[in-house]
């Protein structure tokens, strides 16, 4: 390769036909920049309350508005006590990266380091800080602290 301070283009390193950029360009300006912002929100991002995304942006999906999230009471709950395989997963996973990120581990250690070890030692002890929000047909959904599942 030739360091002679050309380029691939043949210019040789000469930029005196290049347009110096100023800062604006022509057709241009805040009146225009005005009419985005009324469009998509206000200049920090912020959306209406009339937007059909809802507060802060948040798209939700599968709900018919805010009305219809809410939770069932603990004594009106309908799903199982049973912790599915896949709660399991996402529940050790998530705690292992805590753990891994120096979360404070809730049970005495005996040697473990690995993080996935110390998670399972956690869940069977029912010591997890974590809650399984399972979501019903009808856009409702109940709340399980880990130590009220049962886990296999």
């Amino acid at each position: 390769m030739d360091s002679d301070g050309g380029d691939d283009y043949g210019n040789e390193g000469d930029l005196s036909g290049v347009q110096d950029y100023v800062g604006s360009e022509d057709g241009y300006d805040a009146e225009d920049a005005k009419e985005v912002e009324d469009e998509n929100g206000d200049a920090n991002g912020q959306l209406d309350g009339n937007n059909e995304q809802g507060a802060n942006g948040i798209v939700h999906s599968g709900a018919q508005g805010e009305a219809s999230m809410v939770g069932q009471p603990n004594k009106d709950r309908t799903t199982t006590p049973y912790m599915t395989k896949y709660e399991r997963a996402r529940i050790l996973g998530t705690r292992a990266l805590q753990i891994s990120m120096n979360a404070p581990v809730l049970v005495p250690l005996e040697g473990e380091s690995d993080p996935l070890e110390i998670a399972m030692k956690e869940l069977s002890q029912r010591k997890i800080p974590l809650i399984v929000r399972r979501y019903l047909p009808d856009g409702s959904y109940e709340d399980w602290s880990v130590s009220e599942l049962i886990a296999d």
